[in-house]
């Protein structure tokens, strides 16, 4: 039982919970005798700790992520602990790998922190199985689960997403359009974001008229010589493709090595489309059309969102960003 209980059940919101603990003034009788009655009919006990800041909480939000070295999720864990500081909140940082057991050891241990919210940044926290996710869903009985760039249904679960989908057959389309007609697409996972980009690319080849060939889509590691090396052999196969979609940027540079070393001309031979709009993307010769994600964007929406569920009001358990395409000297439409 906590204080996200308490509120429900009394029809205030968490600020107004977190006064009458604190004995504030700035309550009615009426709201504080509801409150100190509800709190006893639920046995809720505030945490000691969180009394003796005067809050009713420990304004601290966990936060976790499979892979901080991760440019695209540096990122996000930097918009996302100068925005919760905004609001007087600190942040605890679990870095969890890919494995299930560790996402679910550091879920836990947030839980045992008695922290107020966690924060998943990355689609990769959902689970292909249903029933493998059950953990999130169970512990959004607790506490607020909030999403970054992944969906999953559930009572107390917020999802802000970039609509990957969209991006990615707007993008191809403009390929399509430009002359191109053998699309490679490379991709790094089969996330929840990671298939969104890859149905939108084979959504405008569908919508265009043209066959979605399993020869021109490939899972590679996100890692740019692996990308570069993978097309190098494609090439060398016979294999011609005359433009390359990615889903990470860190790829669409090793498609630029790829480029060089064979002497294919940008864009008149070779287009190259990145996708997050990240460093990388400026950092190459030529600089890369990519897909920005907009992940401060999407950073601030979650925490406005929690923000909402704090104060008790009605908050939406999905909102969808747009994404950018950012048009450079990879592509020739």
């Amino acid at each position: 039982m906590n204080i996200y209980d308490v509120s429900k059940k009394a029809g205030v919101s968490i600020a107004t919970v977190s006064r009458v603990l604190n004995g504030s003034p700035n309550v009615s009788d009426r709201t504080r005798n509801l409150v100190l009655k509800v709190m006893d009919e639920l046995g809720y006990t505030p945490n000691v700790f969180a009394r003796g800041l005067g809050l009713g909480t420990i304004q601290t939000i966990g936060i976790m992520c499979s892979d901080s070295s991760d440019p695209y999720l540096a990122h996000a864990i930097y918009y996302l602990e100068q925005g919760l500081r905004g609001y007087g909140y600190d942040s605890i940082l679990c870095c969890t790998g890919n494995s299930l057991e560790n996402k679910q050891k550091y879920l836990e241990l947030l839980r045992s922190k008695k922290v107020d919210a966690i924060i998943l940044a990355g689609s990769k926290f959902i689970e292909p199985k249903l029933r493998d996710n059950d953990y999130i869903t169970e512990a959004a009985q607790e506490i607020p689960i909030m999403l970054v760039n992944g969906f999953l249904e559930g009572n107390n679960i917020c999802c802000t997403l970039c609509d990957d989908r969209s991006a990615t057959h707007e993008a191809a389309g403009k390929l399509i359009a430009s002359g191109c007609r053998s699309i490679l697409y490379l991709y790094t996972s089969r996330s929840y974001s990671g298939m969104g980009k890859l149905h939108g690319y084979q959504d405008a080849l569908g919508g265009c008229g043209l066959p979605v060939r399993k020869d021109l889509i490939y899972q590679c590691p996100k890692d740019v010589l692996a990308a570069r090396d993978l097309l190098l052999k494609l090439h060398t196969s016979g294999l011609f493709f005359d433009a390359v979609m990615t889903s990470d940027d860190t790829l669409a540079v090793g498609a630029v090595k790829y480029a060089h070393a064979t002497r294919r001309s940008i864009p008149d031979d070779l287009s190259i489309i990145g996708y997050n709009n990240s460093s990388y993307a400026v950092c190459t010769d030529p600089e890369l059309t990519s897909i920005d994600s907009r992940i401060e964007a999407l950073c601030a929406t979650t925490i406005n969102t929690l923000m909402i569920v704090f104060n008790g009001g009605n908050a939406p358990s999905r909102t969808t960003i747009a994404a950018d395409l950012i048009k450079r000297a990879t592509t020739k439409f």
